[in-house]
């Protein structure tokens, strides 16, 4: 939070990265380890963590809080999906909400998730919010991971210009001792461990004042029992949500079927103008012909049928070019997308002109020879 005040005032001791990015950049690496499919950053603000998350790949479900709807509401559409997501959709889905509301009430739409970070967050707590922050996160969310970061007050003198507090909005700022007492605590009587680091580096020969932004990673011991925690979880809702975006996803049918059917139009172009380079080599020596003609009359005799074997060639009838569909199956990017044969043809299915017994791709190649 109020990363651009916070700057303002340690542009001397020139930290690089800025602070805010080594505290985002720290919770991407906290990902990037232990790979959450489900992740909500409480005091999300301008939703610029939000927006670094977005693109880990292993997350599914993206969520943010805050007390402030104005300031989510400016930068809240830089979480929406963009074209390209349209026309590429990623192999995992994604959806990213955000939510008005205090970390002090609890609410159903914040349980489930795997890690919760509160970056620069409990410094701006009254003391009755502050009070029922462990229990809302540690007791009702119980998430696996929490991470929590804070301004080290020790660290301020080396700061020009802090006179108290380094936001005027900080109802407080805690020494080292004084964050590890109370997060030690919490993690006492929520069954977590927690481990002390941060972001910061003090100056050569000032060791003692710490990081600049002292962080708190928590990890809860026990795995949640389902019975004995849901009966203690309230239904009602208490948050306001005020965006919420799905992105496009393979996971969903119909951005499959339109990825897997451009996918097949596309290799099976690809091996026609193959064949058709190849055919028209040949065709231009008689003795070469001689040899390649075999071959395509011997898969003329089956066009009445048409048994396409998964070894069968692409051929050339006529006016028209056979891509046998096993053949384009076998592509790597088409086998990933389909998994097996079967969803191929139910995909492309009444989408791409097939043979009559539906084993393999047709190009009609009459315009093309009149342009040529």
């Amino acid at each position: 939070m109020d990363k651009n005040f916070q700057e303002e005032i340690t542009q001397i001791i020139k930290f690089k990265p800025p602070l805010y990015k080594q505290r985002h950049q720290f919770v991407k690496d906290l990902v990037e380890k232990y790979k959450p499919k489900k992740v909500a950053d409480l005091g999300c603000a301008d939703c610029s963590l939000l927006r670094m998350l977005k693109f880990c790949s292993c997350i599914e479900v993206l969520a943010g809080l805050d007390i402030c709807a104005n300031v989510m509401q400016e930068k809240m559409h830089t979480l929406s999906p963009l074209p390209v997501d349209y026309l590429q959709p990623s192999e995992r889905s994604l959806t990213v909400t955000l939510h008005h509301g205090s970390v002090a009430h609890k609410d159903p739409c914040m349980l489930g998730f795997d890690l919760v970070t509160c970056i620069e967050l409990i410094e701006h707590l009254e003391e009755p919010e502050l009070k029922k922050f462990p229990e809302v996160v540690f007791g009702f969310m119980a998430p696996s991971i929490v991470v929590i970061s804070t301004p080290n007050s020790e660290f301020n003198p080396l700061l020009p210009g802090v006179m108290l507090y380094r936001h005027p909005d900080h109802k407080f700022e805690w020494n080292q001792a004084q964050f590890q007492s109370w997060a030690l605590e919490t993690a006492r009587c929520y069954d977590y461990s927690v481990e002390f680091t941060g972001v910061g580096h003090p100056p050569t020969g000032m060791e003692k004042a710490g990081f600049c932004t002292q962080i708190g990673v928590f990890i809860r011991k026990y795995p949640q029992t389902g019975g004995s925690v849901q009966s203690e979880k309230p239904t009602e809702a208490v948050y306001k949500t005020v965006f919420k975006a799905v992105y496009p996803s393979l996971k969903d049918e119909k951005y499959l079927q339109n990825a897997v059917i451009s996918e097949v139009i596309f290799t099976a172009q690809i091996i026609k103008h193959r064949l058709m380079s190849k055919h028209k080599e040949y065709g231009d020596d008689p003795e070469r012909k001689s040899k390649f003609q075999p071959s395509m009359d011997c898969f003329s005799d089956y066009l009445g049928k048409l048994v396409v074997e998964k070894n069968m060639e692409p051929f050339v009838s006529g006016n028209e070019v056979y891509i046998p569909l096993a053949t384009i199956f076998s592509f790597p990017k088409v086998n990933r997308l389909c998994g097996t044969f079967e969803k191929l043809c139910k995909l492309i299915a009444g989408k791409v002109t097939l043979s009559s017994d539906g084993s393999a791709v047709i190009f009609n190649i009459e315009h093309e020879n009149e342009e040529n």
